[in-house]
C-alpha cells in the first residue's frame, strides 16, 4: 500500500491524463478543426470519458451500487489478493495491509489500512482502480466492497456482520482520520 500523498498524486496524474485524452490539445477560442493542427488523435467519445470517470472522494461521492460482506470478502481476498499480500494481509511479499495500529509515532511505524489510511471510501477508489496488481480494474463493485469489508474487519475497524455499500462505507471512521495535516496553501484547495 502506498502512502496517501503518493496515492493522491497518482489520482491527480490520472485525472490530468484523462482530461488530456478527453479534451486533446485544446486552444481556447479556436475551432475544433484548428485545434488538431498536427492531425494527431481525436476527441474522446462520451463512453470513453465515462470509463475513466471512476474516482471516489473521501465523502463517498462516486461510489457505485453494490455491496459486500466480510464472509464474501474472505473468499475474494483468498483468490485475488493473498498471493501478493499473504493469507491474512500481514505476510507479503507485497505491502502489509493489516495491523500496525498505534505504531505511527514509533521509531518503526507500520503503515497499513488500519493504522494509516484516513478515509474508508478511498479504499474503494484505490482497490477498484489498481488491484489486483496483475489485473487492475477487474474486480466488480461487489467484489471490491467485499474485499474492503474483509480488510476493515481484519484491521478491527468494523464488526463481522457489517454490510459495506455506498451508504455504509462513507460513515466508517478510520483510526487515523485526523492523522494528516491539512495543506493550508490556497492554491491547492
Amino acid at each position: 500500500m502506498e502512502g496517501y500523498a503518493t496515492y493522491m498524486h497518482k489520482c491527480v496524474i490520472t485525472g490530468v491524463a484523462a482530461l488530456v485524452v478527453a479534451f486533446g490539445a485544446v486552444s481556447f477560442g479556436r475551432s475544433a478543426e484548428d485545434r488538431n493542427e498536427y492531425g494527431l488523435g481525436r476527441p474522446a467519445a462520451e463512453q470513453e470519458i465515462r470509463a475513466w470517470n471512476m474516482d471516489v472522494s473521501p465523502t463517498g461521492e462516486g461510489l457505485p451500487p453494490g455491496q459486500g460482506t466480510v464472509k464474501q470478502g474472505a473468499q475474494v481476498y483468498a483468490t485475488k489478493c493473498a498471493a501478493c499480500h499473504g493469507p491474512t494481509g500481514v505476510e507479503g511479499p507485497k505491502d502489509r495491509l493489516v495491523g500496525g495500529r498505534d505504531t505511527l509515532t514509533s521509531p518503526k511505524p507500520v503503515r497499513t489500512i488500519g493504522s494509516y489510511w484516513p478515509y474508508a471510501t478511498t479504499l474503494y477508489d484505490y482497490i477498484h482502480r489498481a488491484m489486483p496488481f496483475n489485473a487492475p480494474q477487474s474486480l466488480t463493485p461487489d467484489e471490491t466492497y467485499s474485499v474492503i469489508a474483509w480488510l476493515l474487519f481484519q484491521n478491527q475497524v468494523i464488526a463481522e456482520d457489517v454490510v459495506i455499500d455506498a451508504q455504509t462505507l462513507p460513515s466508517i471512521r478510520m483510526p487515523n482520520r485526523n492523522g494528516f495535516i491539512p495543506d493550508p496553501r490556497p492554491d491547492v484547495r
